[in-house]
């Protein structure tokens, strides 16, 4: 008997995680055993409240499109479930929702919270004697998914920043002879720094920055970060700095922390860059400029990665694969095979060692003053970059009918 299938988005999304979905919904299609395939609107969120977007009722055209198309498409959310023995209801809820539907195939693509949400949902299914198939697709631009050599989304963030830290320090090189002396781009990276430190690939473009790398892996010293400031721009004549927004001080604390907090009770980044650069005003009385990425260097489909892209789709492909074939509780996640020449698979992982699990920089990966990345980063960081894409013809992107399924429940509050 056919069921249907259940994908969702969940988390920031990437420029290449609609590939992920125009994966899913174009492979399921292949398989007699998948029937439609509902996507929810806003994530978890969208099985909680009922809202299925029917994408049958998109064309094939449209479904393809979407592989160039940044953000989520069908919505993201950050909602994250309560645990099975503090509220069930909601699980209850998720079961009712997918036994009104007939769904018996759940993918749920995003990055560690998303990998436990997928775990959770697997282990009440089985709990609650309703058979279903649950799939975590890997997602997330901070590459810090465990297990996987490298997270679908990270590539093309890493070749946006790379590309905008040499423009930028072309661009800081033109001026400082008589303007600015230090530019600071700060990009995301609450607890690893593999943003940031892939910056270091500009490394092997005329000017030679960033000259300096600022990582959570690694404490900050204000003294020793002045000094180095001030050691460069003496010796070039201006320095470019990439700084991670989740940099924190000797004693673990955010440069940046604010007082608030996100749904998943992450405290909010308050930005490290303007923090930086009042730092160097104060103490060394050097001009500069500061930029954030946040958004744009998710979204920059432009500058995504063909390597990323490719990754991105595979596993949404697999994630498909493994659900037929009956395998529940795993994660289609990339495995290296080599460097030059860049070769990868996708092989299935379960989700009890990749949920709630953090990768951050390998030591063996940052300079010993702690200011750059090694050889070694260089190698790992480089394929990942690589590959363009198609160009688009067309950036008008098209809404979609985002038809949904009727509601067969009663509202869920």
């Amino acid at each position: 008997m056919k069921k249907n299938a259940f994908y969702a988005q969940s988390g920031g999304v990437t420029s290449v995680i609609n590939a992920s979905a125009s994966a899913v919904i174009l492979e399921a299609k292949k398989f007699s055993q998948i029937g439609k395939v509902y996507a929810g609107k806003n994530g978890i969120l969208g099985a909680l409240r009922e809202e299925l977007i029917d994408t049958s009722k998109e064309s094939k055209k449209f479904i393809e499109s979407l592989q160039y198309r940044p953000g989520g498409v069908f919505g993201s959310c950050r909602y994250k479930l309560k645990e099975i023995d503090e509220n069930l209801s909601e699980y209850e809820r998720l079961i009712e929702v997918f036994k009104a539907h007939n769904i018996g195939y759940f993918f749920y693509n995003g990055g560690n919270d998303s990998a436990d949400t997928a775990l959770k949902i697997s282990q009440i299914s089985n709990k609650l004697n309703y058979p279903l198939q649950c799939i975590a697709i890997p997602k997330t631009v901070d590459n810090d998914l465990a297990v996987t050599d490298c997270c679908p989304g990270f590539g093309s963030v890493a070749k946006y920043v790379v590309t905008s830290t040499i423009e930028a320090a072309l661009d800081v090189e033109s001026m400082h002879e008589s303007s600015t002396k230090v530019f600071i781009l700060e990009v995301m990276g609450r607890h690893a720094g593999w943003i940031a430190g892939s910056s270091c690939l500009a490394k092997n473009s005329h000017p030679g920055a960033p000259h300096i790398i600022l990582l959570p892996e690694v404490s900050f010293h204000q003294t020793k970060f002045l000094a180095k400031v001030k050691q460069i721009v003496k010796k070039n004549g201006f320095c470019v700095i990439v700084a991670s927004e989740g940099v924190k001080d000797s004693k673990g604390k955010f440069l940046a922390e604010s007082d608030s907090k996100d749904a998943f009770g992450h405290s909010q980044l308050g930005g490290v860059a303007p923090r930086l650069a009042d730092l160097i005003n104060k103490k060394l009385k050097l001009k500069n400029h500061w930029a954030v990425a946040d958004y744009l260097q998710r979204s920059a489909t432009h500058l995504s990665s063909g390597v990323d892209r490719a990754h991105a789709y595979e596993v949404g492909k697999k994630a498909v694969e493994y659900a037929v074939e009956g395998l529940n509780g795993v994660m289609p996640v990339i495995k290296r095979k080599s460097s030059t020449p860049y070769k990868w698979e996708v092989i299935p992982a379960p989700l009890t060692k990749i949920a709630n699990v953090e990768k951050k920089l390998p030591a063996g990966f940052i300079t010993k003053d702690g200011f750059g990345m090694t050889k070694k980063a260089h190698g790992y960081f480089q394929p990942l970059i690589e590959g363009k894409i198609e160009e688009v013809k067309n950036i008008n992107y098209q809404a979609g009918k985002m038809q949904m399924a009727s509601k067969k429940l009663k509202a869920w509050r």
